[in-house]
């Protein structure tokens, strides 16, 4: 894992980079990269090394992904001053770009992210078409509006915790609801984990489990289209 500082919109972004050891015999036909989101700076403390977001580097890891996770703006030893909202969109941006430079042709993209970090992963994926799927942990969609969803681009996971007292979980419930009636009428996964509260507490394990099942899945999916539809959001 290296540790970097990647030119933003208002100055260095620093950002932690984890790329697998993978033998020729093992190696995919496309590579799978994702970017990481985190939770609110200021609110939740939200650096990257939050362990929800080490749960979520694990998930990936286990799955072959090279993995780029960041500090907005005004965190951590980012420049700049936290905006809350489109100046950290444009962090996430300038990070997608770095892995776009640096990712060979047949590249499938993921972005993930926890609390605010969800929200600043749906709006990645609305702007940039090369995104092909999403992993979203513990949505703020009672803080953050979701309405540019419209629709969706592209299928995913949700996971909430039953016990989150921030969003409720009926909420997510009904998003993922309002999702699936959408004209693309992609696959949005929900999860929801019992004993979950809002941080993950004591289950943080069962939170990478799902995730990891779901990534799993999904890429064995991607794979097989990948042959066959060159350019395409799958």
């Amino acid at each position: 894992m290296a540790s970097l500082m990647i030119p933003g919109p208002q100055g260095k972004i620093e950002a932690s980079f984890y790329s697998p050891v993978i033998s020729s015999e093992a190696r995919r036909s496309s590579c799978h990269v994702v970017l990481m989101s985190g939770p609110h700076p200021v609110q939740e403390e939200g650096l990257m090394h939050h362990p929800v977001m080490y749960a979520l580097h694990r998930a990936f890891a286990r799955a072959g992904f090279d993995i780029l996770r960041f500090n907005y703006r005004g965190s951590g030893h980012s420049s700049g001053t936290f905006t809350n909202g489109e100046g950290e969109i444009a962090d996430a941006e300038a990070c997608l770009n770095w892995l776009s430079d640096r990712s060979p042709l047949k590249t499938i993209y993921w972005v993930a992210g926890y609390s605010f970090g969800a929200w600043i992963a749906m709006q990645i994926l609305m702007r940039r078409f090369e995104c092909a799927r999403f992993v979203c942990v513990g949505s703020r969609t009672n803080l953050y509006p979701y309405d540019f969803l419209a629709p969706c681009p592209a299928p995913g996971l949700m996971v909430h915790g039953k016990n989150d007292l921030v969003t409720p979980y009926d909420m997510i419930v009904r998003l993922v609801h309002h999702l699936s009636l959408q004209k693309k009428g992609h696959k949005i996964d929900l999860k929801l984990l019992a004993d979950a509260d809002a941080q993950f507490k004591g289950c943080l394990p069962e939170l990478e489990e799902k995730v990891t099942e779901y990534i799993l899945r999904e890429v064995e999916i991607l794979d097989q289209a990948a042959a066959s539809h060159s350019g395409k959001r799958f």
